[in-house]
Parts: C-alpha cells; structure tokens; sequence
C-alpha cells in the first residue's frame, strides 16, 4: 500500500488544524513570542501580571531610564500586550492580551521559582 503526503489543506495530526490555518498559528505565535523575547520587556510584564502601573513606577522597579522604558512599552503596546489608561497627568499600564498572563506565569514557573 503506497502512502502519500497528507494534501495541503488536510488536519494536521499533531494539532487538528488545516495547514493553512497552522501556518497562520504558526506567524502568529512567531510574533507573539519575538514580542516576548527582550530582557525588558519580560521584565516589564512581570511587573504588568501583579497590576497596573506608571512608567515611573516600573523605571523605579527596573532601576532604568524613563526612555528605555518608555521604548518597550510602546512595543508592547504596538504589539497589543498591553494596553493604557490615563489619569490625569499619570498613564497607567496594565496588560491587555491574556496570552501574556498565561505565558509570563508559565515563564515564571520555569525560571523564577525559588529552589528550582
């Protein structure tokens, strides 16, 4: 019996999707995660999944400059992570997509946890 390759737009074994809409996944995830993928921009997510908070309070938290941190946080918000809130003169900022709780507690599990 003669086995051929599954047509292009069969499910995928491994996750049930067609290959087209894996390949969409696919970018997405690629995406999502080279977001994810900076020293300080994990950081300032870390800080984000206990509450919001102002660029003052993480440039205070992350002992950095106020650019540096205003810098990732416009691509977080670019990337739709995280999202703003004014009040008065103050701009608070918490996370916007659950992906990112999701994943910085996973991350946390795996990297942050006491004895591990």
């Amino acid at each position: 019996m003669k086995h051929d390759a599954p047509a292009p737009e069969t499910a995928d074994d491994a996750c049930g999707l067609p290959a087209g809409e894996m390949i969409a996944q696919a970018t997405a995830a690629a995406a999502f995660l080279k977001a994810l993928s900076h020293e300080g921009r994990l950081m300032i997510l870390c800080h984000l999944s206990g509450g919001e908070k102002t660029v003052t309070d993480l440039e205070q938290r992350l002992a950095s400059r106020q650019a540096a941190v205003s810098q990732q946080l416009a691509r977080l918000r670019l990337e739709g992570l995280v999202a703003t809130r004014r009040e008065g003169k103050a701009i608070y900022y918490s996370i916007q997509d659950p992906k990112v709780l999701r994943t910085i507690s996973l991350v946390y599990d795996m990297f942050c946890k006491a004895g591990e």
